[in-house]
């Protein structure tokens, strides 16, 4: 192999390497399909040579923009190769500094402060502003850390974990604020919590295009297992009519599908309106769900829907923000032992407890232990859960309640659709 296909191969392995970070399958076979049509297309046409590797390794648009991305930074010219990677040296060594200076300040009587390095880096990024908050913390309880490190050394820490726990989501947050919404891939992808007011009318179009195509599916894989071994002998005879008695077409009897019985439980607080009322309408698209289906909402009590208000999802909204639920706190254990209070019982071995909320709620313990009693009461108990799980590690109520159900990741519409694609 000749020194420039080394640096061809190297190169087109380092694109599909980020590729791959960006989320893409790009495996061997791709990158052996990427040489060969550089080959033909040889490296002239800058124009040509995209089309032809964005062809063979992204196909969604949402794909195709990160793939365009990735292209930009590794074929440039060899002027901007050297312009950017002059920058990315300096962006290094101010990365380098900046981390050099945080591990002097992350220090209390002498010792470093005992932090994740992710966290390290957080407070690198932080704006000087709210470093300086966190080192006013230091000087005021100088004194007390003279005479009593044990404690307040500990006391320290968790200010600055809380912090930086806290900048952490923020700079999450703001990046996935900051992704474009040109078409339906980004809203599919994009936290829900992130639509502005003027996509909800697409995301509404996207759930039932979504949704139709699911129902189609479902139902395709339902017919191809659909029959049992045992022969219809009615059906037969009676097809065979048209033959002239010649049994030619032979019918099996159909196999007896139980559905699943469905228990929403829906957090209405005001940050999760707008989530619920996203998986409510997927649940309600979903053709053949369940035989029956019961919605509750709860924030601080529980209340039933009305079927009727389920006809009409687009006045949903306001239904709930008049329901004297709405926008109040959020108490999941005594919504819990409502539930498992009702008479006659809501639940039962053959009904799946869905519960759609961030599982942020007061009393910890009690929507811990009413959620093993309703783990014991069910079939089975998913939990939809619109924050990200990258995220799940900072939140205490989330870390406790998912060990005693199966809780999904459903920032998305994509997850949404996932999660609700499994309840059929």
């Amino acid at each position: 192999m000749t020194n420039s296909s080394d640096v061809l191969f190297s190169k087109l392995s380092q694109f599909a390497d980020a590729l791959r970070r960006q989320g893409l399958r790009v495996g061997l076979g791709e990158a052996i399909d990427c040489v060969r049509a550089l080959q033909l297309t040889g490296f002239e046409d800058r124009a040509a040579v995209r089309a032809a590797l964005c062809a063979l390794c992204a196909k969604s648009a949402r794909e195709q923009r990160a793939f365009g991305e990735c292209f930009d930074r590794f074929f440039v010219s060899e002027e901007a190769f050297r312009r950017n990677a002059e920058a990315e040296r300096e962006a290094q060594r101010a990365a380098e500094e900046q981390r050099r200076r945080a591990e002097e300040e992350l220090q209390v009587n002498g010792k470093p402060i005992d932090l994740r390095e992710d966290l390290k880096e957080v407070y690198a990024l932080m704006p000087q502003e709210e470093r300086d908050k966190l080192q006013g913390y230091l000087e005021r309880y100088a004194d007390n850390l003279q005479r009593t490190p044990n404690l307040y050394e500990g006391f320290i820490r968790s200010v600055f974990m809380r912090s930086l726990m806290e900048q952490q989501m923020m700079l999450d947050d703001a990046a996935e604020g900051s992704r474009g919404a040109d078409s339906d891939a980004d809203l599919l992808y994009r936290d829900i919590s992130n639509f502005r007011d003027e996509e909800i009318p697409r995301a509404y179009q996207l759930i039932d295009q979504v949704t139709r195509r699911i129902n189609g599916e479902v139902s395709a894989r339902r017919r191809a297992a659909g029959r049992s071994s045992a022969l219809d002998f009615k059906r037969t005879i009676r097809s065979g009519l048209s033959t002239g008695g010649a049994l030619a077409h032979l019918q099996y009897r159909k196999k007896r599908r139980k559905k699943k019985r469905v228990v929403l439980l829906c957090d209405v607080s005001a940050s999760m309106l707008q989530f619920s009322e996203f998986a409510i309408r997927f649940i309600k698209s979903m053709a053949d769900v369940s035989d029956h289906s019961e919605i509750y909402l709860f924030s601080e009590t529980v209340q039933k829907v009305s079927p009727f208000a389920l006809e009409n999802m687009n006045a949903f909204g306001h239904y709930v923000r008049h329901s004297g639920v709405w926008g109040k706190g959020t108490n999941i254990g005594r919504a819990l032992e409502s539930i498992e209070g009702m008479r006659p019982n809501v639940l039962g071995p053959s009904s799946v407890l869905l519960i759609l909320s961030d599982a942020k709620t007061v009393d910890l313990a009690r929507a811990e232990a009413a959620l093993a009693r309703a783990q014991k009461l069910s079939g089975s108990v998913v939990w939809m859960n619109p924050i990200p799980e990258a995220k799940w590690s900072y939140l205490r109520g989330v870390t406790a309640l998912r060990r005693r159900c199966s809780m999904v990741p459903c920032s998305t519409l994509h997850d949404l659709a996932r999660a609700c694609a499994k309840l059929v």
